[in-house]
């Protein structure tokens, strides 16, 4: 059985959207707020976890990605703020703790 993959959101300090794949969302949300994670989130660091939805593989969260960053910054805005499933991945309701 294949792991579960997950899409996140991430509001950075500018005001800017990042999102990103992956299959352990502690470790990644402490990475980017080390600034070892992205490129992108070590220039614009993020202040806020605005969505994360748990997909079956890897695959389908990375294709919910792709979808999900063709869309404009307000219609990001509005589905984030429905916590609305999204290409059939689960909102999994989780706030990060302020940790590096």
């Amino acid at each position: 059985m294949e792991r579960p993959g997950w899409m996140y959101v991430l509001e950075c300090a500018d005001g800017s959207f990042y999102t990103g794949v992956t299959t352990d969302p502690r470790r990644r949300w402490k990475q980017h707020r080390r600034g070892t994670g992205a490129r992108y989130t070590r220039a614009h660091p993020p202040v806020a976890l605005r969505g994360l939805w748990r997909y079956a593989d890897w695959r389908s969260a990375l294709r919910a990605e792709a979808a999900f960053k063709r869309l404009p910054h307000a219609a990001k805005a509005v589905h984030l703020a429905s916590r609305a499933p999204w290409r059939d991945g689960v909102w999994e309701p989780w706030e990060p703790k302020d940790e590096a």
